[in-house]
């Protein structure tokens, strides 16, 4: 399947050309410029270098970089990070040929607002084609697993939950007989050579421990000797607290740690200054009518004060007031009678019936930005646990306190993964702390883009865990 593959990788390249083409001529037809002084062979021409710059852009951008397996949003910040680039080198383009040609900023955001629909429309359209070509099993790269450890068996599990990342499991072989979940087991590594002559797999997953380099070595002149695409997934979970890179010294790769992206004071401008303005544009766009609509409504509904408070830790451990829309009746008990914290559970009959709806929608944490305009969250981290939870999670998940090492937030990478709701299954609160330690680890503010985007697609689309 790897043919099928370069089609994609070539189909999501050559659609932009006639979709900055169709945005440039749009954006003229609506501003009504394609008549009077424009000529037709000056406006093509300009559409031409339009088409050239995008693709110069989307290089720098890494907009043709392959993410089948991430998330819509993060292509869709992608996309605005090169309407940036672009924006900036055709409006440089344009002041030189203003002797040729003359438009005005008012084309230029037409034009950018035009291109970002289309092409953001253009790359869903051909992710879900994706996607219904690799259901149909008509698109999908056979991979090989080489070695079963811990990293394997989270590989296996991931690339068979997730079946729109287009991969297949074709087997594993490891020198040891073992499972790998129903996988089927090809042989002993020295079996590696035979599996590639038969010319069935796209991709070699190589999952064996770093002590054994003398076999991954030699896996890898295998896989360039049968031509076969090869990437090693090293278990670098012993170093789950710390922000791993892997870079290279001259032919050496070595295993970066690095300090903390949020302990850069430039980046703690950054993220603050983003997180005032946006609280803000919420205050002024939204939050003067519809706060005051939602509480009327609550008060109505039931008996109680519209705004539920409640302490919970925030950076450092400090403790925070956490301002939310009250959401149960007012009689209910965080604690239950064994003295556990008492979490919301699917159909609670503490819920009330507008409670229901706003923990559905999320409206319930809108409050929540008066604690980002004062500076206890952000609106992007790790999402802050009532004290109770954070008592009882401290001493049984590993690394928890690490998650307040940083600002928390309204929503998070970890909800947006579907890390949200309970976290009485074993391994729930583990998991979403993971999410929470890749964050805090791998911040940037595309990233925080991306959650929010991700927050409002799954607002709308609905969240299976919110209630």
């Amino acid at each position: 399947m790897a043919k099928a593959t370069h089609k994609y990788t070539l189909l999501r390249y050559i659609i932009d050309a006639p979709v900055v083409m169709a945005s440039f001529f749009i954006s003229l037809r609506l501003l009504h410029l394609h008549e009077g002084h424009f000529y037709n062979i000056a406006l093509l021409l300009f559409a031409l270098l339009s088409v050239i710059i995008w693709y110069v852009a989307g290089s720098f951008s890494r907009l043709y970089a392959e993410r089948r397996s991430n998330k819509f949003s993060e292509e869709i910040v992608f996309i605005l990070y090169s309407l940036i680039l672009f924006g900036i080198l055709i409006t440089s383009s344009a002041f030189f040929l203003r002797d040729y040609l003359a438009f005005s900023g008012l084309f230029f955001v037409t034009f950018l607002s035009v291109l970002f629909v289309t092409e953001a429309v253009a790359k869903y359209i051909i992710r879900k084609l994706l996607h219904a070509a690799i259901f149909q099993g008509d698109f999908f790269e056979n991979v090989l697993i080489v070695g079963v450890t811990p990293s394997a068996m989270e590989l296996y599990e991931t690339i068979n939950r997730y079946y729109y990342y287009g991969y297949k499991c074709y087997g594993f072989i490891d020198d040891n007989t073992t499972k790998l979940n129903g996988s089927k087991y090809l042989g002993k590594l020295d079996a590696l050579e035979s599996i590639l002559k038969e010319g069935h797999i796209d991709e070699v997953m190589i999952t064996l421990p770093a002590n054994e380099a003398l076999q991954i070595k030699a896996c890898l002149s295998l896989c360039d000797m049968y031509k076969t695409k090869a990437r090693i997934v090293p278990d670098l979970q012993q170093y789950v607290d710390a922000s791993v890179q892997v870079n290279n010294i001259g032919l050496l790769p070595v295993i970066n740690i690095r300090a903390l992206p949020l302990d850069k004071p430039e980046n703690k401008i950054l993220k603050r200054g983003f997180d005032i303005v946006f609280s803000l544009l919420f205050f002024v766009l939204l939050g003067w009518w519809l706060l005051p609509i939602i509480s009327l409504l609550i008060r109505l509904s039931s008996r109680g004060p519209a705004i539920f408070k409640q302490e919970r830790w925030g950076l450092n451990n400090e403790k925070i007031t956490c301002y939310k829309f009250r959401t149960m009746v007012s009689s209910s008990n965080d604690i239950d009678e064994e003295g556990n914290y008492n979490q919301a559970t699917k159909n609670d009959p503490r819920i009330t019936a507008i409670g229901a709806f706003m923990r559905k929608t999320n409206m319930d944490e809108l409050p929540q930005f008066w604690n980002v305009l004062m500076g206890d969250m952000s609106v992007v981290g790790p999402r802050p646990h009532p004290t109770p939870l954070n008592m009882a999670s401290m001493h049984t998940i590993d690394n928890y306190m690490l998650r307040h090492i940083v600002t928390p937030g309204i929503t998070g990478w970890a909800q947006v993964n579907g890390c949200r709701g309970e976290t009485k299954a074993p391994g729930s609160m583990q998991k979403r702390v993971n999410f929470d330690l890749y964050y805090i680890h791998r911040w940037t503010f595309w990233l925080d883009c991306q959650i929010i985007l991700q927050t409002i697609i799954n607002l709308m689309r609905g969240d299976q865990n919110a209630y």
